[in-house]
């Protein structure tokens, strides 16, 4: 047994630290491993595809800022697909199922995510600082394009620097039958790797975020570059990511101090419950940054609602596209003569003995709702009353919220106005 045990101390990959065998097929260590892992990484899944979503689906939730929160949401999906899920299998069986190539795919994701994580946080931190301490500057860095870009950067160099995993792991058959995915050569020669790795991805954005959100704090106060003061405008959002990058900070520590020190010591350091600790901190740091954003953001927290709402509000178009339909087709005696002279609106109109208008806005997460407005004032709009609803950016720029934003009402006079915002400045500060 203690040959066993040391075979599999001495193969661990990163995330997935093997624990001894005695303790690690408990029935209790199982049942407790399967339920934390199912837990945290349900709804990390679920809390960071509704992240992506948003962003994609919104256009005023478009912004450079939410552009790096998409690429963290990407890295901790991956992070949580890669790393729980097969975690979960491994804890039920107490073997490696997914042969050579995944424990070579599998590795390498998992790397990819992390280190993608620490990279968005860098991005999104240097963003912040740019963007309060110099806010004439921002005006022409901090646009969506040039994020777009950064987090391609990010991502392809990331791909290229992990792809050294796919050389230094393998899978291996212990003596007494399981399969586990570890080190390829000695154990030593991995200190470099990991010390690179603590010192890229956790050390140098740790003491960068503390750096530049202390001038951060000072330039909110300044007003950065003698321009007008930014605290109350750019305050929540800095909050906000001020508190992703202090947990991703806290969750990450256990783990990153553990591999640092089992890096020098002889004898590894690989208590069962410690080691599901540690993994447990991994992927609460990927679940829970939506739940910040919910909690931080009231725009993130509008758009999350939205989703919700898109079923119903589709539902509602499709009844009011058959209305539509049958308005088209009814004709009234009174009205022929002017159907014939191209008056089809006005003759549809004398049916109900009521003018109205049938038009579509869009709500915060980009569905389209229909809604009926009462046209008796807007007659010489030329753009038949949908001007208002029509956006240089696009139709998804309209983010209108019944609870929050206080819209007219559905049978107003007034033409629904767009709440976007116009103001480049402006733009930037949106969450």
């Amino acid at each position: 047994m203690t040959d066993n045990v040391s075979s599999r101390v001495d193969t661990p990959t990163n995330i997935s630290l093997n624990p001894s065998v005695s303790v690690s097929e408990s029935l209790e260590y199982k049942t407790v491993s399967v339920f934390l892992v199912l837990l945290v990484c349900g709804v990390g899944i679920v809390g960071n595809i509704m992240v992506v979503l948003v962003v994609f689906t919104t256009r005023h939730m478009r912004t450079p800022t939410n552009c790096y929160l998409v690429s963290l949401a990407i890295a901790d999906l991956t992070v949580l697909v890669a790393a729980g899920l097969p975690n979960v299998s491994d804890s039920l069986t107490g073997t490696w199922v997914f042969g050579h190539a995944g424990c070579l795919g599998i590795t390498y994701l998992q790397y990819l995510g992390i280190n993608v994580s620490s990279c968005s946080i860098t991005a999104f931190t240097v963003e912040r600082y740019i963007a309060i301490c110099h806010p004439m500057k921002a005006q022409t860095v901090c646009t969506v394009s040039r994020a777009k870009r950064i987090i391609a950067g990010v991502w392809i160099f990331t791909c290229v620097y992990c792809m050294l995993w796919f050389f230094l792991v393998d899978i291996e058959v212990t003596e007494d039958g399981h399969v586990v995915c570890g080190y390829k050569v000695e154990r030593e020669l991995y200190l470099p790797i990991y010390l690179i790795d603590f010192a890229i991805f956790y050390v140098i954005p740790l003491l960068l975020a503390i750096v530049l959100y202390t001038l951060i704090a000072r330039g909110a106060d300044k007003g950065g570059e003698g321009e007008v003061n930014m605290t109350n405008s750019w305050g929540p959002v800095t909050k906000m990511l001020a508190v992703v990058v202090i947990l991703f900070a806290l969750l990450w520590m256990p783990y990153r101090t553990l591999v640092l020190i089992n890096s020098f010591v002889s004898k590894e350091y690989l208590d069962a419950w410690f080691l599901l600790f540690c993994r447990t901190c991994i992927y609460a740091n990927s679940a829970i940054n939506p739940v910040i954003y919910n909690a931080m953001s009231q725009k993130f927290r509008s758009a999350f609602r939205g989703l919700y709402r898109c079923q119903r509000l589709e539902g509602n178009q499709r009844t009011m596209s058959v209305i539509q339909a049958s308005l088209g087709t009814v004709r009234d005696p009174r009205t022929s003569q002017a159907n014939s002279n191209g008056t089809n609106e006005k003759a549809r109109r004398a049916v109900f003995n009521e003018p109205i208008d049938v038009t579509t806005k869009q709500n915060g997460s980009g569905c389209s709702e229909t809604i009926s407005v009462n046209r008796t004032n807007t007659d010489k709009s030329t753009d038949g009353g949908l001007g208002a609803f029509s956006d240089r950016e696009g139709p998804f720029e309209i983010p209108v919220d019944r609870e929050e934003s206080g819209s007219p009402s559905t049978h107003d006079n007034t033409t629904l106005s767009d709440t976007s915002t116009t103001n480049d400045q402006q733009i930037l500060t949106n969450m």
